[in-house]
C-alpha cells in the first residue's frame, strides 16, 4: 500500500467515526464530543472518559486508545484489522464506546 492509499483509507475512517458520533448524538441521549486535530480524533464522553484514534502514517496503521487498552490496526484490503489478533476496528470501537457511554452504541464500516 502506498502512503497516498493509506491516507485515503485512513481519512475515510476518521470521517466515518465523526459521522457515526454525529448520528449517535442526534438519535440518542448520549453526548459524544468528537474533536479532530490533524490525523487524530478524540471522543469525549459525559463521564470525561476518552477514546483517541490517531493515524500512524509511517507504519500505515490506525491506533485506537480506550479504557480497555491500546490497539493497532492495518487495512487488509477489506477492513481495518488488529495487528495482534482477529479484531476488527469497528467492533472494538463499538464495544469500548458502549462501555464508556454506559449504553449500547452501534458503529460499523
Amino acid at each position: 500500500m502506498t502512503d497516498n492509499e493509506f491516507m485515503n483509507l485512513a481519512e475515510a475512517l476518521l470521517l466515518s467515526v465523526e459521522q457515526h458520533c454525529d448520528r449517535i448524538n442526534e438519535s440518542t441521549d448520549v453526548d459524544i464530543d468528537n474533536q479532530r486535530v490533524g490525523g487524530m480524533v478524540t471522543l469525549v464522553f459525559a463521564n470525561r472518559s476518552q477514546i483517541v484514534i490517531n493515524l500512524q502514517k509511517p507504519l500505515h496503521e490506525v491506533w485506537l486508545a480506550t479504557r480497555s487498552g491500546g490497539y493497532h490496526y492495518r487495512h487488509n484490503g477489506q477492513a481495518w484489522m488488529d495487528t495482534k489478533g482477529p479484531g476488527d476496528f469497528w467492533v472494538q470501537l463499538g464495544q469500548d464506546a458502549s462501555a464508556q457511554a454506559g449504553m449500547p452504541l452501534s458503529f460499523s464500516s
